[in-house]
C-alpha cells in the first residue's frame, strides 16, 4: 500500500519510490516488482514506475468510483448549458485518460471516446493536470509541451485554461481542476468544440460554466468522503 500510495501522485523512478516510502532499496524493488506482475503497478516509457491498469478494472468493477458517480450528471448539465462536448480527464502515467463524456447530440462536435489515451504536451485538459504538480515534474512536463511555464501560472492564479488549436487543428477547448480530499487535483472537466464556435478565446465563452461543473464534483466528492 506504501508502494501505491505513493505512486497516486504521479510517475516514480526506484529512488524516488524508496524516498517517498522510506523503504529499503531493495524491499522497495521486489514489491513494486510483484505488484506489476498483478498489473496494479506499471512502467511509463521512462522506466518510471505508474499505477496500473488492474486498478481501473477493479474500480469499474465495483461500482463504487465516486468520482465517475458524482460526475456524471454535472457533465450532462454541463453539456447542456454549453452546447459543447464535456469530458473527464485523469492522468495516468504520461497520458490523460478520457474517463466519461457527455457527448453534444448532433452537429459538428470534438468527440473523445471513453478509455481515450490523449497526450499530456498539449490541451486545456493536459495543462490542468499538469499545473499544480512539484516543481520538478512541471519542468519536465514542459518539455515538449505546446505550452510554457508562464501558461501554468497562469492556469493556477484563474483555475482554468483554454487551448485553441493546441491538440487538434480546428478544435478548441476549456478545462477546471477537480480537487480531491487534501485538496489535491485529481482530474479535470472540459468542454470542446471547434473554433468557429468557441471562437480563439472559449474562455471567455465557457471558463465560468466550467469552473462551477468541477466546483460541484469537488465539493460532491469531499462531501462523499466526509459521510461516505
Amino acid at each position: 500500500m506504501s508502494v501505491l500510495d505513493a505512486l497516486e501522485s504521479g510517475p516514480a523512478s526506484l529512488a524516488q519510490l524508496v524516498q517517498i516510502t522510506g523503504l529499503a532499496r531493495p524491499t522497495a524493488h521486489r514489491l513494486a516488482v510483484a505488484l506489476e506482475r498483478h498489473r496494479m503497478v506499471a512502467r511509463d516509457s521512462q522506466g518510471r514506475f505508474v499505477l496500473g491498469p488492474r486498478l481501473g478494472e477493479l474500480s469499474i468493477a465495483t461500482g463504487e468510483d465516486r468520482l465517475l458517480a458524482v460526475s456524471t450528471p454535472v457533465l450532462a448539465q454541463l453539456r447542456d448549458l454549453t452546447g459543447e462536448s464535456a469530458q473527464l480527464y485523469r492522468r495516468q502515467g504520461e497520458h490523460r485518460v478520457c474517463v466519461a463524456a457527455a457527448e453534444r447530440a448532433s452537429g459538428l462536435r470534438d468527440t473523445v471516446p471513453v478509455g481515450s489515451e490523449l497526450p499530456m504536451n498539449a490541451g486545456s485538459a493536459a495543462q490542468v493536470l499538469i499545473a499544480w504538480e512539484d516543481s520538478e515534474r512541471i519542468r519536465r512536463a514542459l518539455r515538449g509541451a505546446h505550452f510554457t511555464a508562464a501558461t501554468l501560472t497562469q492556469v493556477r492564479r484563474r483555475r482554468w485554461a483554454q487551448s485553441v488549436g493546441e491538440r487538434e487543428q480546428g478544435v478548441a477547448s476549456v478545462s477546471a481542476p477537480i480537487s480531491g480530499p487534501g485538496g489535491r487535483v485529481i482530474a479535470a472537466v472540459s468542454v470542446s468544440g471547434p473554433i468557429e464556435r468557441l471562437t480563439r478565446s472559449p474562455g471567455r465563452l465557457h471558463a465560468q460554466a466550467v469552473i462551477a461543473a468541477a466546483e460541484r464534483i469537488s465539493e460532491a466528492l469531499h462531501s462523499s468522503e466526509a459521510y461516505g
